[in-house]
């Protein structure tokens, strides 16, 4: 561990200003976020039933009222999509 002593202009003049070294850490972190960037994949035809608003189910009463139902959901995906 080093000591360094003097006035806060000396300090800021050895070592840099703090803000300035967080801001381009900061735009560098944004600038690989941009570079790498995932490949979006098809979602699955449940995926597609679920995000479907007109398909919910949900529970009427009971300590899950109001939550999906994914059970009563998963037997009418599997009625409708029977050909």
């Amino acid at each position: 561990m080093v000591k360094i002593e003097g006035s806060l202009d000396e300090l800021r003049a050895l070592l840099g200003r703090a803000e300035r070294t967080v801001a381009t850490a900061t735009e560098a972190v944004k600038e690989t976020k941009k570079v790498v960037k995932k490949t979006k994949r098809k979602l699955s035809e449940w995926q597609r039933y679920v995000k479907n608003r007109t398909n919910h189910i949900k529970f009427k009463r009971g300590p899950k009222k109001g939550r999906l139902d994914l059970a009563a959901m998963s037997k009418a995906f599997k009625r409708r999509s029977k050909k």
